[in-house]
């Protein structure tokens, strides 16, 4: 298959990649998943529902992310390094307050799977949590069949883009190129971050290399309301 490389740009106040999230935990990774960024694809492309087929030609291919910081000058004029700033934790609470016995007031308290009542008052809470100004490059390879629908699908987007939840709406340009290589996205990915004055904290690499390995179980098959994922391999290699 012939294939192309998207180089994406996904700066914002805040941002979500949640990959295990379970119960009222919604955890993030401190990069962005491949199911967050192809879902951020299909909302471009206004594709909702499973989109299995779509899905199916981008399953094989991979995802390299840049992570980036910003920097300062220290006492000596050198350019250093910013410490990230830490996770920010959000206590969520969903249908607290309401009067179930007002008619519209019902409606916003969360219900069982069957509709009826829940036990007790029914709120829900829940804690997530968020990467605080964060900056990250994704290149992603595409089909060469899908790569120019969908880099006109990221300027044109038919439904809003966000980075992980509704939440965490964009702060610049998320579409910078559609590249014949890896190699000249990469470029492209670090051209941006020295006009912005960042200077590159880690990768992540699908594979296998000198560095931190996981499995992450990100890779979508099926979207919808019975989603379906798959594991894949990478490495987190610091900078």
């Amino acid at each position: 298959m012939a294939t192309r490389y998207l180089l994406l740009w996904l700066q914002a106040p805040l941002q979500s990649w949640g990959h295990d999230s379970k119960f009222g935990r919604r955890d993030t990774l401190n990069f962005p998943t491949k199911s967050g960024v192809l879902g951020l694809v299909c909302c471009a492309l206004g594709a909702g529902g499973e989109q299995a087929e779509l899905l199916a030609e981008f399953a094989p291919l991979k995802q390299t992310v840049l992570s980036f910081v910003r920097t300062r000058s220290d006492a000596n004029g050198e350019t250093v390094k910013v410490d990230p700033e830490p996770l920010l934790r959000d206590f969520h609470m969903v249908g607290s307050g309401y009067d179930d016995s007002d008619p519209w007031s019902t409606l916003l308290i969360p219900k069982t799977a069957e509709g009826k009542k829940p036990n007790g008052a029914g709120t829900k809470m829940t804690y997530r949590y968020y990467l605080q100004d964060a900056y990250f490059a994704v290149i992603l390879e595409a089909p060469d069949s899908q790569a120019e629908t969908v880099a006109d699908a990221l300027q044109n987007p038919a439904w809003d883009l966000y980075l992980g939840r509704k939440a965490c709406a964009p702060t610049d340009f998320i579409y910078r190129g559609v590249f014949d290589t890896e190699a000249l996205a990469i470029d492209g990915a670090l051209t941006i971050a020295d006009e912005k004055r960042l200077l590159k904290a880690f990768c992540v690499k699908d594979g296998d290399y000198e560095g931190e390995a996981l499995v992450l179980n990100d890779v979508p098959l099926q979207f919808g309301e019975h989603k379906l994922y798959r594991d894949r391999r990478v490495t987190v290699i610091s900078a």
